[in-house]
């Protein structure tokens, strides 16, 4: 470890605890009334625990998992979505060295199988009923699991069931109860297991979905957790007492180290939903003052705003058309004057300045004027305390990034791998740069590099590599996958295309493995276009293709294209054209005509796409996209599965496209 890294490191140290239980326990002894988790009850209202009860109750779990024969360095499984006894549950065997092996209530039979077989999980913790019928129909593969702990209560035939497959079937508040009882006759004993974390002990094994292959057990430590808070905590800062949304699966690492971040600064976090009217109607209820969610959440909000005031229509969309755009162009110059875009290379400013000075000056009072009409109203929909929200976990549109910053709604893009545990960059709230991620982290170095390996510096698009205390200590029982990722200097390669700025903010560029190759040799990044075409009113998403059914490249570019339902009727009733149902309407000559337009008039030069780039053929599809289908857990898309679902339509558009 270099110098000033080691230096770094032992500042880190000096701050936070050793491992997360431990810095659990700081918080609750510095602000032990505060509030740590607020959680919907049965009639809807938020009930509190405050961060003394969270600690302690983490410990009586540990407890009874001691109690339960529970020992240093056993993996045990955790299915479940996020709520409070996640959290709780995770401290608790945290805290007396276990390490958990956690999966959503989405998982299927055959991960769950895999995983909790692989990582040898004898204890299992999982959400519900639900849960435990899919540990029973699996039992013949996962021989080792002795014990199920629910969260929620088990049905009585269920665990009746589960006794004669030879497991035990315990509910979570009984094992707090009883492991509060053990604290008493085994005193200290669990305070004694804390004081034995090290920060690099092994905290969790996340397994990855992958796009091909069985999982990746990605090895994290307390430490890796640790090492990223010191920057974070400034970047993205709370108050003790101050509130979050979190709307995520915790088992994914992106909302997990949020919630981390959220309860080291002595804020609590209040668990929603990322559906449109539960977290809306949460931030009203709640003021919270952050939220991290993945981008399709925020587009879900942008294309909700867009809907919403078309249907309105009128003046008022009159107005708001006017304002956002005049915001939107006082914006970009704000930003080119005050050196908050990305930059590449000299930005000559000082000949800018004259030119455009006096714009942004005769622009100010109407986008004042515009803050003052409309968008002091989109930012009540996000309650009276709302600081920024957090885009991480996928590719944040433009067109979105820019709408929010115009209104004044501050959403900041962060990028991290699971293998970093997560997070490589967030840009700051207090000075954001648009369209990068921000700066690396500190004490992560990141570099650019071409194939072969060579730094290419700033400025110069390749893959992106880091190397620093946040990256994994690899891969569970596959030494001969982490070789391939991680070498023998300790640079990690993300996968990910970048390019440095000159401030050393990071611009993602795409993922290497999305990368279409025509068959004129011409590399082509498909998010790019997508983010494109999904701006239009008429299309909610938008897949780009570059090969056909058999793998095989291809000269031109095909697109599947879903469209807005909603909006695409309308367009229908506007210019009378009937028709007897929807999936008529789509194979009408004037509805391909509408969609063929849409895509040549915004991929095309003007918008910066090249002539290599063109769609030269479409076809749609109606089903929209599902968490475990076509999107991953963090709603991302899952390109190899959608290309796998309509290998069929891809095929038929090749025959036509080149």
């Amino acid at each position: 470890m270099a110098l000033g890294q080691d230096t770094q490191f032992q500042n880190i140290k000096q701050k936070f605890e050793e491992t997360l239980p431990k810095n659990l326990r700081k918080v609750a002894e510095k602000y032990p009334e505060l509030v740590a988790q607020y959680s919907r009850n049965a009639s809807g209202d938020f009930d509190e625990t405050n961060f003394h009860d969270m600690y302690q109750i983490a410990l009586d779990f540990g407890a009874g998992l001691l109690s339960l024969g529970a020992t240093r360095g056993e993996r045990i499984g955790l299915i479940s979505d996020n709520r409070k006894e996640w959290e709780q549950a995770d401290m608790g065997l945290l805290a007396i060295g276990c390490v958990d092996t956690p999966r959503g209530c989405d998982a299927t039979e055959g991960e769950l199988s895999y995983i909790l077989s692989f990582a040898e999980c004898e204890i299992v913790i999982g959400e519900n009923n639900a849960q435990l019928k899919k540990f029973l129909n699996i039992r013949d593969k996962i021989p080792l699991v002795k014990t199920v702990i629910l969260f929620e209560k088990a049905s009585e035939p269920d665990v009746a069931r589960a006794r004669e497959c030879g497991i035990e079937v315990l509910q979570y508040l009984d094992v707090v109860d009883s492991g509060h009882s053990w604290r008493k006759m085994h005193p200290d004993v669990v305070e004694q297991e804390l004081e034995k974390g090290q920060w690099d002990d092994l905290a969790t094994i996340i397994f990855t979905s992958g796009t091909t292959g069985t999982p990746k057990g990605v090895m994290l430590t307390h430490g890796n957790f640790i090492s990223q808070l010191d920057d974070i905590n400034e970047r993205i800062f709370l108050n003790p007492g101050e509130r979050a949304l979190v709307v995520l699966p915790v088992w994914h690492v992106f909302e997990r180290a949020c919630e981390y971040v959220i309860l080291t600064q002595g804020a609590g976090m209040i668990y929603s939903k990322p559906i449109g009217t539960i977290m809306l109607g949460d931030f009203v209820k709640m003021n919270p003052h952050l939220m991290p969610a993945v981008p399709r959440v925020w587009e879900a909000v942008y294309d909700g705003i867009w809907k919403k005031m078309r249907k309105t229509g009128g003046m008022t969309y009159a107005l708001f058309r006017f304002f956002v755009g005049e915001a939107q162009l006082w914006s970009a110059i704000d930003r080119k004057l005050r050196r908050k875009n990305a930059r590449f290379g000299r930005d000559h400013l000082g000949l800018w300045w004259p030119i455009l000075v006096l714009p942004w000056l005769l622009l100010y009072p109407p986008k004042m004027l515009g803050n003052l009409l409309v968008f002091r109203k989109l930012k009540k929909m996000l309650g009276k305390n709302f600081r920024a929200g957090i885009a991480g976990g996928g590719a944040y549109p433009e067109s979105v990034d820019k709408f929010f910053w115009a209104c004044g709604i501050k959403i900041v893009e962060g990028y991290g791998l699971t293998e970093t545990s997560p997070v490589v960059c967030v840009r700051p709230i207090v000075d954001p740069i648009c369209r990068t991620v921000g700066t690396p982290i500190r004490g992560l170095e990141a570099r650019v590099v071409d194939d072969d390996g060579n730094d290419l510096g700033r400025c110069h698009k390749g893959n992106l590599q880091l190397r620093g205390p946040t990256v994994m200590k690899g891969y569970y029982k596959r030494d001969d996958l982490t070789a391939k990722v991680i070498d023998k200097d300790g640079w990690f390669d993300t996968g990910d295309l970048a390019i440095l700025t000159v401030d050393n903010e990071i611009q993602l560029r795409g993922r290497k493995k999305d990368t279409i190759v025509l068959m004129g040799g011409e590399n082509i990044e498909p998010v790019p276009i997508e983010q494109m075409l999904e701006t239009s009113r008429y299309i909610t998403h938008a897949v780009v293709i570059g090969t056909n059914e058999k793998g095989v490249d291809q000269r031109n570019l095909v697109a599947l294209v879903m469209p807005s339902q909603e909006d695409v009727e309308g367009w229908a009733k506007e210019n009378n054209i009937a028709c007897e149902s929807y999936e008529k309407l789509l194979q009408r000559d004037e509805f391909k005509k509408l969609i063929t337009d849409e895509i040549n008039n915004l991929v095309c030069p003007k918008n910066g796409f090249k002539a290599f780039e063109k769609i030269a053929r479409f076809d749609t599809f109606t089903k929209d996209f599902e968490v475990g289908v076509e999107l991953s857990a963090k709603q991302e898309m899952m390109r190899h599965k959608v290309l796998e679902i309509y290998k069929d339509k891809i095929a038929k558009l090749y025959k036509n496209a080149n």
